[in-house]
């Protein structure tokens, strides 16, 4: 009798559980071989900055940055950047005990289709666009949804400013009047010129912050603008794979003014796969008044009558532009991946 073949997903999924078998078996072999309890310090407060394997390098809140990489309790379940921690000091490491609530989680999907959170704390996403490669808006929408979706609050970012011509300035100012007319901040700069980036730090300054946005908009040029001193530039984070010490999970940098930047690829990459069609009606925000008003309970929103998307659309309340963003991403929601 052969042999049955796994499919792709089913051999990714025993990989997936042998790793993280593995994963748990020596998170409790370490801590007990290498930490010694009665020598570890005082509980403190910290913040995860990176991942390192099985390890987590946690920054001091109480001493001016200063950062150690920890074990973590088995019990606490996946760290991620962004965590507030309760951590106690030790040699050579110390130990992660406790984990604050989380105010929000920016997800992703794995390889395995399964969402993984990839970053906590984060306030503000910041949706970069640029004059070219032209924005279109069903794409800065699905940041959006997906933003607001995750309890962060976003942000409009017009970079290459200094590069808008006559073909599409007239796009990018309807952009701007739409945006900022539902209520959301947006903001001209341009990294290559200056222009604005002042006034973009001073907005970041009390907050956690991550870039997402299409390549070639100019992520990393903001990034190193507003990180001028950081130790390692933000476009080779993922090129840098060789140690024993290096990693692929998100980082957290230090504004000079304030503030906070988390960034890795997988950060950049966060969307709408696990949604559904309530919430993605749920978070365009315009849309919020009308929803359960509609004649039919099981309204599509597609031209049935009585819809009252569509009565606030006719009634300019509701742009044609959003709620051509919303079909064609209720529409994703049912395609194939």
């Amino acid at each position: 009798m052969s042999k049955r073949k796994l499919t792709r997903r089913q051999a990714w999924r025993i990989q997936k559980i042998q790793q993280e078998r593995s994963e748990r078996a020596q998170r409790r072999r370490e801590p007990a071989a290498e930490l010694d309890e009665s020598n570890l310090g005082p509980e403190q407060e910290g913040l995860v900055v990176t991942h390192f394997g099985t390890l987590v390098l946690v920054e001091s809140l109480a001493e001016q940055h200063e950062r150690k990489r920890c074990h973590f309790r088995s019990n606490l379940g996946s760290l991620v950047t962004g965590d507030r921690v309760v951590w106690r000091d030790g040699s050579p490491y110390g130990v992660v005990e406790a984990v604050m609530p989380r105010r929000s989680e920016l997800c992703r999907p794995d390889p395995y289709g399964d969402l993984k959170t990839v970053a906590a704390n984060v306030d503000r996403a910041l949706i970069v666009v640029a004059p070219y490669p032209e924005p279109h808006y069903s794409l800065i929408d699905r940041y959006l949804v997906a933003a607001e979706a995750s309890d962060i609050t976003p942000a409009l970012i017009i970079n290459k400013c200094d590069a808008v011509d006559d073909r599409i300035r007239d796009k990018i100012e309807q952009m701007e009047q739409l945006y900022r007319g539902l209520g959301y901040h947006v903001q001209r700069v341009s990294a290559s010129t200056g222009e604005g980036m002042r006034e973009l730090a001073d907005y970041l300054k009390d907050f956690t912050c991550v870039f997402v946005g299409q390549s070639g908009v100019g992520k990393s040029s903001l990034t190193n603008w507003l990180l001028p001193q950081a130790e390692l530039r933000i476009g080779e984070l993922s090129e840098r794979q060789t140690g024993n010490h290096t990693t692929t999970n998100a980082e957290l940098f230090h504004f000079p003014g304030g503030g906070q930047l988390i960034d890795s690829p997988g950060v950049r990459e966060f969307g709408l796969w696990h949604m559904s069609q309530d919430q993605v009606l749920e978070n365009f925000v315009e849309f919020r008044p009308h929803l359960g008003h509609c004649k039919f309970r099981d309204c599509a929103h597609r031209g049935e009558p009585g819809c009252a998307l569509q009565k606030a659309l006719e009634a300019g309340e509701i742009s044609r532009q959003r709620m051509n963003s919303c079909e064609q991403i209720l529409d994703s929601l049912h395609s194939p991946r």
